[in-house]
């Protein structure tokens, strides 16, 4: 981020004022509470205290005057003077009702005003019904009034702790105040002291350093940087200066005779390289071309050199292949494919992989990267493609002959298995159980790979038709019935209606949603669920097979449809081109397959194929 010396300047006096306003803050709101906790001893809890007395003595004048009307023989010398100080008493409690400052005076207040009424009403009661006697008096009156009596000073004792405790806290305020404010105002002297001691030399001395380099300069010292470590003007001066010194030394040792010598070092170099090599430079016009690119192309290098390549293509089917990823700029695509060039050379079928690379370069003194050519490369790979075939040539012999042994074996096993031949202890039927799986098991594997073997000659013969979903789907379970019975697995299937036909190889599809429940019923545990899901996708329809086994790592999912892969750990019964396969088979059909997993939810492999 570039901030400027102005910006820097107005930040580091903006800096100072906000020390300075931050001092004044500080003092202003210790200030403020000071005053905010007097405030509160003597407006909220005094004026309390004040009606608490004020209540005490309108309750003696009261108890006074009905202790007259007793000794009177139940008769009030001055009606008129006792209902005044109810009144009072009444008007003293309101205030304090509206004054509750402090925990628990609420209730103090609330249990005096019920005290108060009961008081009063028991002295209207006897002396309406005129029995006013020296016992009522005593055992009544006398201590209903000790109870209003007690809650008035516990009233009042509460506000007087309240008082003594925010005077204790006034003072603690004030020595921390004093406290705060001392450090704070130590910090901002210290922080100001450094600031004004060392924001001179920052502006001073990058000035010194321009002043010394421009002296080097004038003595023909090109090597001769600045290294200012700043975004401000100083720092773009320092780059300038520097690109100045760049390019004052490039002029200097810049020599014709060095530049050729150099590009013909290149250019033997690339000859020389065992890899066909184009070059282009930024307007897609071909700037070189080594011996075995020529060979290739079966053109010489003058009639090609100086063209674009648009005009060559037109003219060379072999080009216009080369060229097509960078008509279209499809060779930028990541995660592209490799694809495989076949080429006529040397009287032979030969095979080649193209790369196609960019070349950027960044000018003296500048950051942006700019286009500069292009460099196609093509790679000679004719022997591993050799090698390739001949593996899966052997591999598609391999399975294909060991299909009959383990047909011989399978019959033998259900010979065995006859009773008619004769009885098998239980430790020779477990012998006979184990042979019998490892021969299913062998048969599974030699038909993934002729399965794959058909994959990888380009040999995948498709029958496409209209085919109802639930056909397929009535095909896989009848496939996979027998295996989740014995687990007690329960498949659960949910659908829409009116599903359309899918245009697909129906054998080849119900293979690949045969292979998904396998493999849901092999990793779920007994007396589990599958759940298979068909439904409509815009114009395609997706099927989808739910587990709920332990699930998969995210690291694994993006390796799961590799060929021979197996998650570590997992029971590898399989050869690890199940899913391999199934990913073939989709893709040819024009379709997608997919794997979602979370770890202990389950795992839910989905494909789609269009309607």
């Amino acid at each position: 981020m570039k901030i400027s010396i102005k910006t820097k300047l107005y930040l580091g006096f903006g800096f100072l004022f906000l020390l300075i306003v931050l001092l004044w803050t500080s003092s202003f709101f210790y200030l403020y509470r000071l005053t905010n906790y007097s405030d509160a001893m003597l407006k909220d809890n005094y004026k309390s205290m004040v009606s608490a007395k004020l209540m005490a003595q309108n309750l003696d004048e009261i108890k006074i005057l009905q202790t007259k009307y007793f000794y009177a023989k139940n008769k009030f010398l001055d009606m008129k003077l006792y209902s005044e100080k109810l009144n009072e008493f009444k008007k003293n409690l309101i205030d304090e009702e509206l004054n509750i400052t402090e925990k628990g005076e609420k209730e103090l207040a609330k249990q005096l005003r019920m005290k108060f009424e009961n008081y009063i009403s028991l002295f209207n009661k006897a002396k309406s019904e005129n029995i006013l006697n020296k016992d009522i008096y005593l055992n009544e009156l006398i201590p209903a009034y000790n109870e209003v009596n007690n809650l008035i000073m516990d009233i009042s004792d509460l506000n007087m702790n309240a008082i003594i405790k925010k005077n204790n806290e006034l003072k603690a305020t004030s020595h921390r105040a004093f406290l705060y404010i001392s450090i704070l105002g130590t910090l901002c002297f210290l922080i100001s002291f450094s600031f004004c001691l060392n924001f001179p030399r920052n502006i001073a001395n990058p000035v010194k350093d321009l002043t010394r380099g421009i002296r080097e300069i004038a003595r023909k010292n090109y090597n001769q940087q600045l290294y200012i470590d700043s975004k401000d003007e100083f720092g773009e001066m320092a780059e300038a200066f520097n690109t100045m010194a760049k390019k004052l030394s490039e002029y200097e040792h810049s020599n014709v005779s060095q530049l050729l010598f150099e590009k013909k070092r290149i250019e033997t170099i690339i000859s020389k390289m065992r890899d066909a090599i184009i070059g282009l430079n930024e307007r897609k016009e071909i700037i070189f071309s080594n011996p075995l690119a020529c060979e290739l192309l079966n053109v010489k290098a003058d009639d090609i050199i100086g063209k674009s390549a648009s005009e060559t293509a037109a003219k060379n089917d072999l080009l216009k292949n080369i060229f097509h990823d960078l008509f279209d700029n499809s060779y930028k695509k990541t995660g592209k494919e490799l694809k495989t060039l076949k080429i006529f050379a040397d009287g032979k079928e030969s095979f080649f992989t193209k790369d196609i690379f960019e070349v950027n370069t960044t000018k003296t003194g500048e950051e942006k990267h700019i286009l500069v050519g292009y460099v196609v490369i093509l790679k000679n790979i004719t022997k591993f493609q050799e090698l390739d075939e001949a593996k899966t040539k052997f591999i598609s012999t391999v399975s294909h002959e060991f299909k009959t042994p383990i047909s011989s074996i399978k019959m033998s096993l259900k010979l065995l298995e006859d009773q008619r031949i004769g009885t098998v202890n239980d430790e020779q039927r477990h012998l006979i159980k184990s042979i019998k799986d490892e021969s299913d098991r062998l048969l599974n594997i030699t038909g993934e790979l002729l399965n794959i073997s058909q994959v990888e000659t380009g040999n995948l013969q498709l029958n496409i038709l209209n085919v109802e979903p639930n056909q397929i789907i009535d095909y896989a379970f009848d496939a996979v019935k027998i295996q989740a019975e014995q687990k007690m697995i329960s498949i659960n299937v949910t659908k829409e209606g009116n599903l359309p036909q899918i245009k697909a190889d129906p054998e080849k599809t119900a293979w690949v949603l045969i292979n998904l429940l396998s493999n849901a019923i092999r990793h779920s545990s007994e007396k589990s669920k599958i759940i298979v899901d068909i439904r409509r996708n815009e114009n395609k329809v997706e099927f989808s097979v739910k587990d709920f086994s332990e699930g998969i790592e995210d690291k694994y999912l993006d390796k799961i449809f590799n060929r021979y892969f197996q998650i570590p750990g997992s029971n590898k019964s399989g050869s690890g081109l199940g899913l391999a396969i199934c990913k073939e088979f989709i893709e040819a059909q024009g379709g997608k397959i997919w794997v979602e997993s979370e770890i202990g939810k389950g795992s839910k492999f989905s494909f789609n194929l269009n309607g």
